[in-house]
């Protein structure tokens, strides 16, 4: 959830449970060979796996305007599926705009990515089936890095693991951003909002969109959609006034147009951010599907919610 507090935009805090019983969490995990608490991962392993030694990968990425927002965020979301023994989870953390600009985030979401296939043994990861959940800036991030793969500029040279891909089975989106340059924002964001949006972008981008056109244009993940994409699952809000859902819509377009596999489900009155149970049941039938084979149908029908904008 994102807010506007004291002129500033910046993550909502929502509390995050405490670590499960059936859940063993290993805590601030370097992935770039680097004392940068930024360049970090959680890791959740279940105490006791239901199948074999290696388990499927939930990976999460945190929102937070591009300024804020932190890694323990992830821990509600993945608890649940790490907790089933299916899955192990890892929520990772990046440089934010203030310490770095552009491409500096999805190069450290790479590096993550890689550094998860380095480490697939020590952990008991399935390095062939990594999945990836983001919220907001996260879900540009994740969306990206499902739109982006063998684009060598947005790879980088984070950490010590670059003969290993950085590609993902399947993303999840959750109201992310995919078209930077799909500008002025949406008439329902308040002047407070809008403002400090911008503000954001021009620090991540180091300059206006206008002044770095090309590099907003290299960040968005619908510029980079194409027919060997994995499988993408978008959830907006009609209602969201900081990601207008026209942005969802004209992702699911381009990548209808290209042939890749993408379900777009609109979350009726819902602002930027939701947290409702079916977004969460048709989410796991998805990572089901795409990490687990289990079939499965899932619903493209749009969900009724709360206004929670």
């Amino acid at each position: 959830m994102i807010a506007v507090l004291g002129g500033s935009l910046v993550a909502g805090a929502a509390v995050q449970p405490p670590v499960s019983a059936a859940v063993e969490r290993i805590a601030d995990v370097p992935y770039a060979a680097t004392p940068n608490p930024r360049q970090t991962v959680d890791v959740y392993l279940p105490k006791t796996r239901s199948q074999g030694a290696r388990l499927p990968v939930v990976v999460f990425l945190h929102g937070g305007g591009w300024g804020a927002g932190s890694k323990d965020s992830g821990r509600a979301l993945l608890q649940p599926y790490v907790e089933s023994g299916k899955y192990a989870g890892v929520s990772v953390a990046y440089r934010l705009a203030g310490e770095a600009g552009w491409p500096a985030q999805i190069h450290d979401c790479k590096a993550a990515i890689r550094w998860i296939r380095a480490e697939a043994v020590r952990f008991g990861f399935d390095a062939d089936r990594i999945g990836v959940v983001g919220n907001s800036a996260g879900g540009t991030l994740a969306t990206l890095l499902g739109t982006s793969g063998g684009v060598a500029d947005l790879e980088g040279e984070v950490g010590s693991y670059r003969q290993h891909s950085s590609r993902v089975t399947c993303v999840i989106n959750r109201f992310g951003r995919l078209n930077f340059l799909a500008e002025p924002l949406s008439a329902r964001a308040a002047p407070a909002q809008a403002k400090a949006l911008a503000a954001r972008l021009t620090t991540l981008l180091r300059g206006t969109l206008e002044e770095r056109a090309d590099l907003a244009r290299r960040a968005s993940p619908v510029f980079h959609v194409g027919p060997d994409d994995p499988p993408v699952l978008t959830l907006h809000g009609t209602n969201d006034g900081l990601v207008p859902m026209v942005q969802a819509e004209e992702f699911d377009a381009a990548m209808k147009r290209t042939g890749a596999p993408h379900l777009l489900i609109r979350l009726v009155g819902a602002g930027h951010g939701f947290d409702h149970p079916e977004e969460k049941r048709r989410s796991r039938l998805f990572l089901d599907r795409h990490l687990r084979g289990v079939p499965a149908d899932i619903p493209d029908t749009p969900i009724v919610v709360a206004n929670k904008s």
